[in-house]
């Protein structure tokens, strides 16, 4: 990925892709290099996810690196 992509702009790049390689027939060699392309998309997704959530982590800690937040608490006997 030569161009500066954003987390949205990769989304929508690889949904595309998906979306032309399940409508149409594409040539073998088409298809590998649609594939790989997106492949590579997943790849930054996932690494930007997590990036995310690192930096979520971060800010969720007090001055002695203890969450803020608290994991839910789920109610089963509401479902």
């Amino acid at each position: 990925m030569s161009e500066k992509l954003d987390f949205e702009k990769a989304l929508d790049e690889l949904e595309r892709l998906v979306k032309q390689m399940e409508e149409n027939e594409l040539p073998l060699e088409e298809a590998l290099k649609t594939f790989e392309h997106g492949i590579n998309l997943s790849r930054y997704c996932a690494k930007c996810l997590d990036d995310a959530e690192k930096r979520i982590q971060q800010l969720s800690q007090d001055e002695n690196g203890e969450p803020l937040l608290k994991a839910l608490e789920r109610d089963d006997e509401g479902l």
